[in-house]
């Protein structure tokens, strides 16, 4: 496997709607973002760059099948190598993560992995039924299967399983849309107290309307490479580039409808599913606890494949202790009860304390003003972009939003592109992204790396 660096990215800005562009001219806007970046012009650019991976979630809202070709035409990479990719949610991730395996083969030294979707064509009913379409449309779907419904079970259990809060679930909300208070290109930057979170009108209870991610529209892009496409790159440029390495990816699966999904025992968990961080005996009491009082793993509450995606990439980043490892996570915050199952999917808390983990301060900017009363000082801070909640989910292009704030973070540019460095995550060395489809049925982990 070569060595791959995450070398630039671009987005768009994420809107409820874009009515001025065509979704082509969505992604050029982001192309030309991150060409301008970098400083390579297009022709020169074209005779550097090996091929791209496209990824948008659905051709309904697009109204358009094979609109990756018509990408690859608009930008004039053709007859380049192309393909695109979909997986739900986690569709932005998955492109991201075949460019990277495209570069660390050896198939291609430079390779552009790009996402969109525009979600405004549709009403939003209409949205949310396309959107639907990615549970079981044999059983999940007839029986009412929208995601908010089912995101609000798995909460409800988790309130029920270990006392969480819809106080601890507002603070998420609060975090996201004033971390995106900062961020020019979010989509929804707010001041927000927890009363405003819980006052909002109520989806699907506990979830109010400033818990949930809205649709979008939306594209962004991210430049791969290997060292010798590197070194293509800044002779292009005339200038050398900052590295930030790919140090490893992750993905994992689970079945579809929720209710397929086997319950493991406490001595399986540990063999199979355990993180290292958990292996000491005070958290193997803790667990074995649970287990005795009839916790089952996973459940409807955890997310099984965000933990194998976490695991896998952890062992092949050399990372034992993500919390006290990683300098910050953008995670997959459909929900802002799905950032708290995540937390302890990802190890950055025990499954059970990712309530009182969110309202801790842990995951917050240590940089931002939340309005609130945190008990403890940033430790590892999560969505400093604003996630999906604020920044928005134009389904496409979202992990690989999230890859390219990352990129802004470790090569510490973000003033350079925010036009301020509030969310600058102090001396930021490693990150993780994130990527989530359905109720966790594919999941994408990839962790970067700054190297100077």
């Amino acid at each position: 496997m070569r060595t791959v660096y995450a070398v630039a990215g671009g987005v768009s800005k994420f809107t409820k709607a874009r009515p001025d562009k065509t979704f082509p001219a969505l992604v050029k806007e982001a192309y030309d973002y991150m060409l301008n970046d970098i400083g390579i012009e297009h022709p020169k650019f074209y005779e550097i760059v090996d091929g791209s991976v496209v990824s948008y979630f659905s051709d309904h809202f697009a109204r358009q099948l094979m609109a990756g070709i018509m990408v690859q035409d608009y930008l004039g990479l053709l007859p380049k190598p192309s393909h695109r990719v979909e997986g739900g949610g986690a569709t932005g991730g998955l492109c991201f993560q075949e460019a990277y395996k495209a570069v660390a083969s050896g198939d291609m030294d430079v390779a552009l992995a790009m996402g969109f979707e525009t979600m405004s064509h549709v009403n939003t009913w209409k949205g949310n039924e396309f959107i639907a379409l990615a549970s079981d449309t044999n059983f999940d779907y007839p029986v009412g299967g929208f995601y908010s419904g089912y995101y609000a079970m798995m909460v409800t259990r988790h309130m029920k399983e270990f006392g969480t809060t819809v106080e601890q679930l507002a603070h998420v909300s609060v975090k996201n849309h004033m971390n995106a208070f900062y961020n020019p290109y979010a989509q929804k930057r707010r001041r927000l107290t927890i009363e405003d979170v819980r006052s909002a009108p109520m989806v699907a209870w506990p979830l109010t309307r400033l818990d949930i991610c809205v649709m979008s529209d939306g594209a962004a892009v991210v430049l791969l490479a290997s060292e010798e496409g590197l070194a293509k790159l800044e002779k292009a440029a005339g200038k050398s580039l900052p590295k930030v390495k790919v140090a490893a990816i992750g993905r994992g699966t689970d079945a579809m409808r929720m209710a397929d999904r086997p319950h493991q025992s406490y001595e399986d968990f540990y063999r199979y599913n355990a993180l290292p961080n958990e292996m000491d005996a005070d958290s193997r009491a803790y667990y074995k606890e649970l287990w005795d009082r009839g916790f089952r793993y996973p459940g409807v509450h955890s997310f099984r494949a965000g933990r194998m995606a976490s695991k896998q990439a952890y062992e092949r980043a050399g990372i034992t202790n993500p919390l006290e490892e990683l300098d910050f996570v953008e995670l997959h915050d459909a929900y802002t009860s799905s950032e708290i199952q995540t937390y302890e999917d990802m190890g950055l808390c025990r499954y059970g304390e990712g309530g009182p983990f969110a309202a801790s301060g842990k995951a917050f900017m240590p940089t931002v003003d939340y309005g609130l009363d945190l008990p403890e000082p940033s430790k590892v801070p999560v969505n400093p972009s604003g996630g999906l909640i604020a920044c928005g989910h134009p389904v496409g292009a979202t992990g690989l939003m999230q890859a390219v704030f990352a990129i802004w973070q470790l090569q510490h540019r973000i003033k350079d592109h925010f036009g301020n460095d509030t969310l600058q995550v102090p001396n930021a060395k490693r990150g993780a992204i994130h990527s989530h489809a359905g109720t966790g049925t594919y999941v994408t982990v990839s962790i970067l790396e700054r190297e100077e």
